[in-house]
């Protein structure tokens, strides 16, 4: 069986992704944490489910990247938890608009290398940073 080289760029990639999903499941997990309000009480369960979604997706990213050689980062991009509800869910809104970006140049990265398995996780992953995207857009409607 011919080995599969994984290019630098993919690695660097899959990287940035590990940092960017550590990022938003602590930041979404704190805003869980300390909402405040009638309105924040409405979203707190829907942050914390999508915490722990982010958090395994950062585990699969993470076992992607060893098996293809490379180590995973520890140290996630910088957190941003907002004093208000508004400015918790616009950042939110940000994150995963970047997530969405950030991920459609992994597809083409493994496209480019051939590695199928790759493709297919961050297509995956793609559509949940979707639906979160639609989640805080929907949310910021009503305040």
């Amino acid at each position: 069986m011919d080995e599969q080289k994984t290019s630098p760029e993919l690695l660097d990639l899959l990287n940035k992704s590990i940092a960017r999903e550590i990022q938003v499941a602590i930041q979404y997990m704190w805003q869980h944490v300390e909402w405040k309000g009638i309105k924040g009480f409405a979203v707190k369960d829907e942050l914390e489910k999508i915490a722990i979604t982010e958090m395994k997706h950062a585990e699969a990213i993470a076992e992607r990247l060893v098996y293809l050689g490379g180590k995973p980062t520890t140290k996630p991009e910088p957190i941003f938890v907002g004093d208000s509800l508004k400015e918790m869910l616009e950042q939110d809104q940000k994150d995963e608009e970047g997530a969405i970006t950030l991920y459609r140049k992994v597809i083409e990265a493994a496209k480019k290398d051939g590695d199928i398995v790759t493709k297919d996780l961050f297509k995956k992953i793609l559509s949940d940073e979707e639906d979160h995207h639609d989640t805080f857009t929907s949310l910021l409607e009503e305040l």
